[in-house]
């Protein structure tokens, strides 16, 4: 025992540098160093022994407690009826002529698993959207032995949210139901590295229990308001909607994809945080839909290279506003061009961070914006639309192309540049000094490494409105004067817009 060792060893005493009268021996000295590296040994050991004591020794009081809150859910759909041997034997078989002959393969039921958790006494359950899409019929299966209902409950879909893959269902029955709660998905016990245990129905295989830590937070996958946490512990299909909880057995999120080559766990797996799964919840049983705030603005990041073109920006932070169509931005005075840094009292560093804040925003909420304008901060207040019913007619879309036959052209920054012909205005649906069509980019430049193309519409150059090839000659002189190294173009491709620096030649 480390205790027994310990109590045999002792530390070399510290002679006073007065009481030497010689200089120890090759024999003490190796006694000394000896001596001092099994303390240190031992130091590290109980380091690690104390290290070793915070690891739970076991999930099974943690997994016995919050259990009876899980469900597995099961989903049946209608399949339309198909003629012939579609979908049953390949074409060319041998069997073809015998199901030509007998009949059609006609309306059948597909069955498909999920799991899900019970966040109130009164039986709302939580679950992935993917899990209960298309369903005609739902039942909720609870824990064998739990205290829970011992048979299949009917559910009813209360409302979901394709955007973050997330439902909320709903079962009746006459007592109180076990549920769990939403812990802080950006608290104590979820940090990278913390402890977290998953529930579920993995590959249908009932009630199942895994267990790991957080690899990684903030994952984005491909939906605007992602806010992922990547976990080792298994998560297989089946295991979507799911439960993730800490070590205090609150749900810090749902579980719902996973990265693997084969379809099964390689330890990269994927839950909705909680912070974001139930702002979403509460919107869904209070409206049966999600009511998220709108700003009103096409915006994209600020990069490194744009610094230089940009009076009074310092670091690449930020969101760049590209458009402001008739809403709430517009209303507030918020420009093309403008950077936002600030949002309601929140440094803003990014569009991501920027979609997130204002999307879990109430609707009708007034909130202070600061944008860096012209290279100097100008204090708004924006009082936010609803996205769901604004943004389709705020940006529609718009797939035309323009005319690619542009007589009237100039070579400038790596691009042959044309004003807009009247072949163009109707093509384009704009008005002829709406800027610049870009009728061919120079293999290897600047301007198509920055994604450029034939096509493009260039209605701004150095955040100043352009409708001519003066114009533009005089954005790039005025540039270079002021020192600048590279020019600021906004760029509309199908409508959409963003900002493009182009170093100066």
């Amino acid at each position: 025992m480390i205790t027994h060792v310990r109590s045999h060893v002792r530390t070399p005493s510290v002679t006073p540098p007065h009481a030497i009268a010689a200089a120890p021996t090759k024999a003490a000295r190796q006694t000394w160093i000896a001596a001092l590296m099994v303390g240190l040994a031992l130091s590290l050991v109980t380091v690690v022994g104390a290290d070793a004591q915070d690891r739970p020794a076991s999930f099974a009081d943690l997994a016995e407690a919050i259990s009876p809150a899980v469900v597995n859910i099961t989903t049946s759909t209608m399949i339309a009826g198909r003629t012939g041997p579609q979908g049953i034997v390949p074409d060319g078989s041998p069997f073809e002529d015998f199901f030509d002959e007998f009949g059609q393969d006609g309306p059948r039921r597909s069955s498909a698993l999920g799991s899900g958790f019970v966040i109130s006494a009164d039986g709302y359950i939580v679950t992935n959207n993917h899990v209960i899409e298309g369903a005609d019929e739902i039942e909720i299966e609870f824990f064998p032995g739990a205290d829970q209902p011992a048979k299949l409950l009917p559910a009813v879909l209360v409302g979901t949210d394709p955007n973050t893959d997330i439902a909320l269902l709903k079962v009746e029955y006459d007592t109180p139901l076990s549920f769990v709660s939403f812990g802080d998905s950006n608290g104590p016990g979820a940090r990278v590295g913390d402890w977290v245990m998953a529930m579920g129905n993995p590959l249908g295989q009932g009630f199942s229990v895994s267990a790991g830590i957080i690899s990684a937070r903030n994952r984005s996958l491909q939906g605007t308001y992602d806010d992922y946490i990547q976990t080792d512990a298994a998560i297989n299909r089946g295991n979507s909607g799911g439960p993730l909880f800490n070590m205090n057995g609150d749900v810090i999120g749902v579980n719902t994809a996973i990265l693997s080559p084969n379809g099964g766990s390689i330890g990269i797996g994927f839950a909705m945080s909680s912070d974001v799964v139930s702002n979403v919840i509460d919107q869904l049983e209070e409206f049966g839909e999600t009511r998220r705030g709108w700003l009103g603005v096409r915006i994209q990041d600020v990069t490194v290279d744009m610094i230089d073109a940009i009076d009074g920006l310092q670091d690449a932070r930020g969101a760049m506003v590209t458009d402001v169509p008739a809403g709430p931005a517009e209303d507030a005075g918020m420009e093309s061009g403008d950077i936002i840094l600030l949002f309601d009292g929140i440094a803003i560093e990014d569009t991501r961070e920027l979609v997130q804040i204002v999307g879990n925003s109430p609707v009708g909420k007034e909130v202070p914006v600061e944008i860096l304008r012209n290279g100097d901060m100008v204090d708004l207040t924006v009082v936010l639309g609803r996205r769901e019913t604004a943004e389709t007619e705020a940006f529609p879309e718009d797939g035309d192309t323009p005319d690619e036959d542009t007589p009237i052209t100039s070579n400038m920054l790596g691009m042959t540049l044309s004003e807009i012909t009247p072949e163009m205005e109707e093509s384009l649906g704009v008005e002829a000094a709406s800027g610049l069509v870009i009728v061919e980019v120079e293999a290897d430049s600047e301007a198509e490494t920055k994604g450029l193309l034939a096509g493009d519409l260039i209605t701004e150059a150095g955040q100043q409105k352009i409708a001519s090839i003066a114009d533009f000659e005089a954005r790039v002189e005025e540039a270079q004067e002021a020192g600048r190294k590279s020019l600021l173009l906004l760029v509309r491709r199908d409508g959409a817009p963003r900002f493009v620096a182009i170093a100066l030649e």
